[in-house]
């Protein structure tokens, strides 16, 4: 069956989602199938998926940002009889999927990126191409902002932060100056903080290394919204990939898009780990570990962008889509 592209309706909700028909492959919807959006943005993913279910389908949606949720029930509307939309992280799928009686699901997609209604809201300070108040919280029951973070950070933990989740090199200098005009007066907005940004890096690097500020907001979003631990929690199994592979039918498919290098490694090594679990050594001639495969890495190389999307859609230049199947 063909499904014509809805492209008004992703401008008139401010959305383009990333990777469209390549997750609609990757997910291999069946129209009868329960399916589960976590990170529902204005339902851009969704509003697919859910033309292509029967009335015996089902398409459960998540999202932290109460904006966004209702944003996406006004889109999905008209198949609003087969949709649950949840106010929740996806961290949290195992509780949702079990409050809802529901044991596993036929499919499962996660757009790890801020959507394109977050970075185009001035006030939510996500963006570094206005100034703003700084926030940048997903969800906006938080306590803690980007404000928190900028300003009451020790230098050491700043510096950590725009290392690890930003891979900015003068991580050092930007934590130190952020310190050093704190003092001053606190930071407040992002044009305050971008100035300083600009300061701490060399002119030669800032006229050839895109938006100086670009690896910073980015640091301290993951950083603020827990992005990368909600991934790699193997604490608690339910808040893990590993834990939503388990929440998979047999032939259930997921489907993960990242941004960033730190992302797309570790769902490429969880999902890996899932499909060659095995922990015994390479000289033993059979498995005595004990640990059995949960399925298939479909995407053997993560699944990028064409050029004719990142022409219309520049914010899916960075998109990397990977595909695990589950085998019960």
């Amino acid at each position: 069956m063909a499904f014509d592209r809805n492209e008004a309706a992703d401008v008139a909700f401010g959305h383009r989602p990333v990777l469209l028909d390549e997750c609609m492959e990757g997910l291999n919807i069946r129209p009868d199938g329960i399916y589960l959006d976590g990170t529902l943005g204005r339902a851009g993913h969704s509003w697919e998926i859910v033309r292509r279910l029967t009335a015996g389908g089902r398409l459960i949606g998540l999202d932290r940002d109460e904006t966004a949720l209702e944003a996406a029930r006004r889109r999905l509307a008209p198949y609003i009889d087969r949709v649950t939309l949840v106010h929740s992280n996806f961290s949290c799928v195992a509780q949702v999927l079990d409050d809802l009686n529901v044991p596993a699901v036929d499919g499962m997609l996660f757009d790890l990126g801020v959507s394109s209604p977050q970075l185009d809201e001035t006030q939510r300070g996500f963006s570094y191409m206005h100034d703003a108040p700084l926030d940048m919280r997903m969800d906006q029951r938080n306590a803690l902002s980007a404000y928190e973070v900028v300003n009451d950070y020790s230098e050491e933990n700043l510096s950590r932060i725009l290392h690890e989740y930003g891979e900015e090199r003068f991580a050092r200098k930007i934590a130190h100056n952020i310190c050093v005009s704190r003092q001053q007066a606190p930071i407040r907005t992002t044009g305050e903080l971008i100035e300083i940004i600009k300061r701490s890096i060399p002119a030669k690097i800032r006229a050839t290394g895109g938006h100086p500020a670009k690896r910073t907001f980015q640091a301290i979003r993951i950083e603020l919204n827990k992005e990368l631990e909600v991934l790699q929690n193997n604490t608690v199994l339910s808040e893990s990939l590993d834990g939503m592979i388990d929440l998979l039918n047999d032939g259930g498919r997921l489907c993960v898009i990242t941004f960033h290098s730190l992302e797309d490694r570790i769902v490429k090594n969880i999902f890996r780990k899932n499909e060659h679990p095995c922990t015994c050594p390479p000289e033993f001639p059979v498995c005595v570990c004990g640990k059995k495969s949960k399925g298939t890495v479909v995407t053997r190389k993560p699944i990028l962008p064409g050029e004719e999307e990142m022409e219309t859609n520049p914010r899916s230049k960075s998109a990397k889509l990977r595909v695990f199947e589950r085998k019960v």
